[in-house]
């Protein structure tokens, strides 16, 4: 009898202590649910802190991996692209230029220097319409590097610095740098002017205007269908 009530006992006692686990998991399991919701809140909370929706990313413009995805992407306006270059078949010389825009439509003019191949091209609509050697800035006043507006136009005017005539003279920058007509000869410098044979000066005046763009580099070429800004 006493083994019997002895087992009953300990059955009860192995009952209530397997209750008691079974209990004291479940309390742990739902508390483990409720910190992990409670961390999943404030982690989509902190998320939404720090960006913006999916979909205000999706709309967002993909950042181009290149330069000429970014000229692709330019309106019209700010680029252009080389539909001819002339011909040339006689020597590249100091004093030498070439100019033919017969048949050459209507359109933006824009005009290139590249201070290493010593050389201007005047485009207009995309077609090439004039070349010439240069003379440029010597090592004292180089020649600066960048995009210039062509600022104001004078035909007959002289440097208020050097006291020296600048034929033809498209102003690019407020210190005094300009394209104008000079006697272009090898191995003669500039105060940081661009030189150009006189007739190709005097042809480039009357058609430039201001506002129009002179880009100056050093040593970009350009072929057929290059685009440049």
């Amino acid at each position: 009898m006493v083994e019997k009530i002895a087992y009953r006992i300990s059955a009860t006692v192995l009952l209530v202590a397997a209750l008691a686990i079974v209990a004291l998991l479940a309390m742990g399991l739902t508390r483990a649910d409720a910190g992990s919701s409670a961390a999943q809140e404030q982690a989509v909370a902190a998320n939404s802190a720090v960006a913006p929706p999916v979909e205000d990313i999706a709309a967002v413009e993909p950042i181009a991996d290149n330069t000429d995805d970014i000229i692709d992407k330019l309106p019209l306006s700010d680029t252009f692209v080389v539909k001819r270059i002339l011909q040339i078949d006689e020597p590249f010389v100091h004093g030498y230029y070439k100019w033919d825009d017969e048949g050459v439509p209507d359109g933006e003019l824009v005009v290139t220097v590249d201070l290493k191949a010593e050389s201007i091209s005047v485009f207009r609509a995309g077609y090439e319409i004039g070349a010439a050697v240069i003379t440029f800035g010597d090592s004292e006043k180089p020649t600066p590097t960048g995009v210039f507006p062509i600022s104001q136009k004078d035909a007959d005017h002289v440097s208020n610095i050097y006291g020296s005539p600048m034929p033809y003279m498209l102003r690019l920058t407020n210190d005094g740098v300009a394209i104008h007509a000079s006697d272009v000869k090898w191995g003669w410098g500039t105060r940081g002017c661009i030189g150009v044979p006189l007739e190709f000066a005097r042809r480039l005046f009357e058609q430039a205007k201001l506002g129009d763009r002179v880009i100056v580099t050093n040593g970009k070429m350009l072929g057929m269908g290059d685009a440049i800004l």
